[in-house]
């Protein structure tokens, strides 16, 4: 495998939404009468929006008909979108520039693969827009992570072959989506919980792309 393109997840590897996405699904499960707690949240980390919602309502064994279905995600949606409205370049995670500028250098592509469909919106509001080769879209794959569909779009775009990519998530799921894209996966977090991962840093101020490129090549001779 030769690196040509590195392709990130968003929330939890470049910045930290988790917290607004948590008081608004809490908001959601509040208003159904549903216990929603932050355990349940670190369950939602690298699912959409659509089975995140049914993940909730699947905790009450709720069914409701599909435009209270679809009331309920807007509503969601409008209440993160309110506590995102303050967030700029100071949340984006320490290292993650640095780790772009070395990319940059080395002529590697980036890519964004994020399950948000406000994706755009906060990568513009945190400065980095313009250091991304192409921006999946969430909307736009028929599969959600742990599914392959975001990371194979994004390969696509970036006019990669998915082998040639690296992937980089905080979740389960979207190390499972990497994997099943056949690229190699980075994780961000807990070794212990992304151990589908062939490498992981506790945080992106730890990335070190030189051992990622030297595990890279430890394991093409193997």
């Amino acid at each position: 495998m030769k690196a040509r393109a590195v392709i990130f997840d968003l929330d939890g590897v470049l910045t930290d939404t988790a917290e607004f996405h948590f008081i608004a699904w809490q908001a959601t499960a509040e208003k159904l009468g549903i216990a929603f707690d932050k355990e349940d949240n670190e369950k939602l980390k690298g699912v959409d929006r659509v089975n995140s919602l049914k993940y909730i309502l699947a905790k009450d064994n709720l069914i409701v008909d599909n435009n209270k279905f679809e009331d309920l995600l807007r509503e969601k949606n409008a209440q993160y979108l309110t506590l995102i409205d303050g967030i700029g370049p100071s949340h984006l995670f320490d290292g993650v520039l640095s780790c772009f500028s070395t990319l940059k250098k080395a002529n590697i592509k980036i890519g964004l693969a994020s399950a948000s469909k406000n994706a755009s919106l906060v990568i513009t509001k945190l400065g980095i827009e313009n250091l991304f080769d192409f921006i999946g879209d969430a909307a736009s794959v028929a599969n959600s992570k742990p599914a392959p569909d975001i990371f194979l779009s994004v390969a696509l775009g970036l006019k990669v072959l998915p082998e040639n990519c690296i992937g980089v998530e905080d979740a389960v799921a979207g190390v499972s989506a990497i994997k099943s894209a056949n690229m190699f996966a980075v994780g961000i977090g807990d070794a212990k919980v992304l151990t589908q991962a062939e490498l992981v840093f506790p945080s992106m101020s730890e990335f070190d792309y030189d051992l990622v490129l030297n595990t890279l090549s430890l394991m093409s001779t193997t």
